[in-house]
């Protein structure tokens, strides 16, 4: 059975920034690997995020046009919506656990979708946060 794992918008910009090197390659693998297992989450919050990234803040942009298809691709990957509820419950995460507001809803986001796997390169490679493990894919 695999495993549910939710992917932070960092991963996921790799995995399309051309010059990222080895870092691409390894998003690249994490993702391919969430696609054959058809165990992939993400949030509203992690395409909003990748969109900005690619398309402004990386070397090589991808075109605008390349991003949103890339958006469109990943959208099944969103099972649910960010709400007040999710905010709240950040607010929460952030303050047990002390990492930032903007880290806490990816977890509220992940704990939200019901994944068991966090791969960010953000917060702490092996711990556990609101029960779901934290994986640096580049470590």
């Amino acid at each position: 059975m695999s495993v549910r794992s939710f992917v932070d918008s960092n991963v996921l910009a790799y995995a399309h920034d051309a010059d990222a090197g080895e870092r691409q390659r390894r998003s690249a693998e994490c993702l391919e690997e969430l696609w054959a297992t058809r165990s992939g989450l993400l949030s509203t919050q992690v395409l909003q995020e990748f969109y900005v990234n690619v398309t402004q803040k990386i070397p090589t942009p991808l075109s605008r046009d390349a991003a949103r298809e890339v958006v469109r691709d990943y959208a099944p990957w969103v099972e649910s919506l960010l709400t007040p509820a999710t905010i709240v419950r950040a607010s929460e995460v952030s303050e047990i656990w002390r990492i930032s507001f903007w880290d806490a809803m990816i977890v509220a986001a992940a704990e939200q979708s019901r994944a068991e796997r966090l791969f960010t390169e953000d917060l702490s490679h092996g711990s556990r946060i609101a029960g779901i493990e934290i994986v640096n894919p580049f470590r």
